[in-house]
């Protein structure tokens, strides 16, 4: 996947989602993701992420947001915190049909955390630096009704992979 994928899809979202949540200041923060979604939506994400994992055989953890993960490495260095900025590389994937809409084309990238998707705000401060996270995305923390750009169609829930590289 080449770079101008990152800026089609993850960027463009990455900058609505930090004007409606950035953090005051920078001290650990206390601030916490906005999981204030729609529960009904929610809940048909959740079925079908759920069915889904049972498919594939998938033993996933719960967040208590509904959030499926799996710690791949849990790391060993500094655990992010909602306003750090983070580097990490990563590949995201369409849970229905697994094709990739998006990567960091093997590149490490770096973005405050306010300024990603609510899934990757619940999903990274469960890992520390050098750990890597596979998330299931409910579509109502990730890109929601307004999908992004041509290749995440609307409510689309997601799996990414992460690899988190720097916490600062």
């Amino acid at each position: 996947m080449h770079s101008s994928k990152l800026n089609k899809v993850l960027v463009p979202a990455l900058f609505l989602l930090f004007a409606t949540t950035s953090c005051i200041n920078n001290d650990g923060c206390g601030q916490k993701p906005n999981t204030a979604v729609n529960q009904d939506q929610l809940q048909l994400d959740i079925e079908e992420i759920e069915a889904y994992l049972t498919e594939n055989n998938i033993e996933a953890q719960v967040h208590k947001s509904g959030l499926r993960y799996i710690i791949n490495e849990p790391g060993d260095g500094k655990r992010a915190t909602l306003c750090d900025q983070i580097t990490f590389s990563y590949e995201g994937r369409l849970l229905s049909d697994g094709s990739v809409f998006d990567d960091s084309d093997g590149k490490n990238v770096a973005f405050p955390l306010t300024r990603l998707i609510t899934g990757w705000q619940v999903g990274i401060p469960l890992i520390e630096e050098g750990g890597s996270i596979t998330l299931f995305i409910p579509s109502s923390y990730g890109y929601g009704s307004s999908g992004a750009g041509d290749d995440v169609p609307p409510n689309a829930n997601l799996i990414f992979e992460v690899n988190l590289v720097r916490v600062f």
